[in-house]
């Protein structure tokens, strides 16, 4: 008859018979907001100057300087993705005018 031994190391044996394998996760209802890394939600900074230019006279077109420039530019571009935001451009002034 052959007596067979396994080592089993202290460690492993001490969380066999302790109580940490039994232990069930809390369900967290309050305290800091996870997934930022532990710190809070905090929110994000603005800038104060927003707006502001250092030009003098400032031109804003009307919208129909900028729909003309859109159809100027609709006929004069290749890309696609440009046109489909120009075409979305042109679209949402005219349905704002009713033409649409």
């Amino acid at each position: 008859m052959t007596l067979l031994i396994t080592f089993v190391p202290e460690t492993i044996m001490d969380f066999v018979t302790s109580n940490l394998s039994k232990i069930k996760p809390k369900l967290r209802t309050q305290g800091q907001i996870s997934g930022n890394f532990g710190k809070a939600k905090v929110k994000a900074g603005y800038n104060q100057d927003l707006g502001f230019s250092s030009k003098d006279v400032i031109s804003i077109p009307t919208q129909d300087e900028y729909l003309t420039r859109m159809y100027d530019a609709f006929n004069s571009t290749e890309d696609e993705k440009l046109k489909q935001f120009i075409y979305t451009q042109i679209r949402n002034i005219l349905i704002q005018r009713n033409i649409w």
